[in-house]
């Protein structure tokens, strides 16, 4: 049985470089709680101002892991990825605490395989823009997300109960949080894309577009 992760849960980020920085200065943008270490103390002492808790500690040591609770987390990002032995081991450490959601930064495919093999959730693939991509998707509430320079998001995710059922213009998507159902994807049928008399069912997923934070704010809906 897979454990149902809350979508506010703390986040553990492992490694303070350009990916972990731009991951965790992101989640805490977002009001998540995020604890970042990395065993470079000029590292943590530079982002001690942007991200809200930040330690520095050896996570290579498992003991050095537990003594500042990686255990009672349920997600964690390994955001190491200029020693793959150093990567793999801090991948391994997190599952033998039995943190539930791994997600793991690889440099390579080969990499990303052993990545997985070991017991990461989740493989990325680098580098500042993945760092944020995956603050949005850590949270269980959207399944992609792109974001422009013009603070424009395109996002996949499960529609919000409210607008199951009935016409696309009858729920008001646009009018009460100012996104746009682009597409719909039905389970075994081609993307089409949404018109205003469209009806999106329990097993359909939905394309929408907006501005970042009218995106997040949809996505937060009850699913």
């Amino acid at each position: 049985m897979v454990e149902q992760i809350r979508s506010d849960a703390p986040v553990l980020v492992i490694g303070l470089g350009r990916f972990g920085a731009a991951c965790a200065g992101e989640l805490d943008r977002l009001d998540r709680e995020v604890l970042a270490i990395d065993d470079n103390l000029e590292l943590v002492q530079k982002w001690s101002e942007r991200v809200t808790h930040t330690v520095q500690a050896d996570a290579k040591n498992i003991e050095a892991l537990k003594q500042i609770g990686a255990q009672d987390f349920q997600v964690a990002v390994v955001a190491v990825g200029s020693s793959i032995e150093a990567s793999v081991l801090i991948t391994a450490n997190l599952v033998d605490l039995k943190v539930p959601q791994i997600w793991a930064k690889a440099v390579s495919q080969s990499h990303g395989k052993i990545l997985a093999r070991v017991g990461a959730n989740h493989v990325i693939y680098p580098e500042r823009e993945a760092g944020e991509r995956v603050a949005h998707l850590v949270s269980g509430r959207m399944l992609d997300f792109i974001r422009f320079d013009d603070d424009f998001v395109l996002a996949k995710m499960y529609p919000p109960k409210f607008i199951r059922g009935i016409g696309l213009n009858e729920s008001g998507v646009r009018t009460k949080y100012g996104v746009t159902v682009v597409g719909v994807k039905s389970p075994g049928k081609p993307f089409r894309y949404a018109e205003a008399d469209t009806v999106v069912t329990n097993h359909d997923l939905i394309i929408v577009s907006g501005t970042n934070s009218d995106i997040e704010r949809f996505a937060s809906l009850d699913r």
